[in-house]
């Protein structure tokens, strides 16, 4: 009996770059795309807990962990790296059968421009919390946050970026998250406490937290800033809509990701579904957002 949750790891050649992938189970393909600093590794958990009725594939994105690029990092591109997923599910699903896609965050805008400009190599996509700032009722005060988060780190390094971006997120009660809707009575950010025994990362977590804090710098002056700036093709996206899901999260349904994404689905009269957990979710109980990950595929 094969194991379904075996990985099987692979080098791919896309233009400008190489991609480190893992493959996990069989069945119809779904592909899930890291967002933020991420690498695959972040979906270790939900890809083994869905290996068992998908042939699940994750990947380094481009310049990031294990994935270099051909040439120096530079602004990096929705669209670029959509084209990374399409490579992706050619050589996956090489008879042309559509794929299923998940993203996050800001690989939920890469989902977005995937459908937008390949809907007929796609099955489903669910796009959680895409933080496109366009969207919001006041998208100048979105741009200014994450140019605000940039700044930062130019000035003073990652752990004043993550600051200011957690301020900006986040505000405190009463407050309106920048660029959304008054927080009102929303969830309040969470402490993590440290790591008990019992929680104590294991070394291949431990490693994959070492990549995707080595991560931070790309992220935070080459990828925030142009894919929380992207523009939706609402036409194309609107026209797919029966194969788009936007998630949010029930612990962040007043900050300004989801904020951005119910109003992304009610102008292309796309569904909505709730998720567990806030923005970061599929990190805070994975086998649960795996099970209503598996819900809203099978749905």
């Amino acid at each position: 009996m094969t194991d379904t949750t075996a990985v099987r790891e692979g080098l791919l050649t896309v233009d400008g770059a190489t991609l480190h992938h893992e493959v996990r189970g069989q069945g119809p393909l779904l592909v899930l795309i890291p967002g933020g600093s991420a690498d695959a590794g972040i979906y270790d958990t939900v890809a083994a807990e869905l290996a068992d009725r998908w042939t699940v594939a994750s990947f380094d994105p481009r310049g990031y962990s294990r994935s270099p690029l051909d040439g120096p990092v530079a602004d990096q591109l929705p669209r670029t790296h959509a084209e990374d997923v399409v490579r992706l599910i050619e050589l996956l699903s090489p008879d042309g059968a559509p794929a299923a896609v998940f993203g996050s965050s800001s690989s939920a805008v890469v989902a977005l421009d995937l459908l937008a400009r390949h809907p007929g190599r796609l099955s489903r996509v669910v796009a959680h919390e895409p933080p496109v700032v366009e969207l919001l009722p006041d998208p100048g005060a979105g741009r200014a946050l994450f140019a605000a988060v940039r700044e930062s780190f130019r000035r003073e390094g990652v752990a004043a970026a993550m600051a200011t971006m957690a301020a900006g997120l986040a505000p405190d009660e009463g407050e309106t998250p920048a660029g959304g809707e008054p927080a009102g009575d929303g969830p309040a950010p969470e402490e993590k406490a440290d790591p008990t025994p019992e929680q104590a990362p294991t070394p291949e977590q431990a490693a994959t937290f070492s990549r995707m804090h080595a991560n931070l710098p790309v992220f935070l002056e080459h990828v925030l800033c142009p894919f929380s700036g992207y523009v939706p093709d609402l036409v194309a996206l609107e026209s797919a809509a029966a194969r788009l899901v936007v998630g949010v999260g029930q612990d962040s349904r007043a900050l300004l990701p989801a904020v951005a994404a119910e109003r992304l689905a009610r102008r292309v009269d796309g569904r909505v579904a709730e998720f567990p957990g806030g923005h970061i979710g599929l990190t805070e109980d994975p086998r649960a957002f795996a099970a209503r990950l598996r819900e809203v595929l099978l749905a």
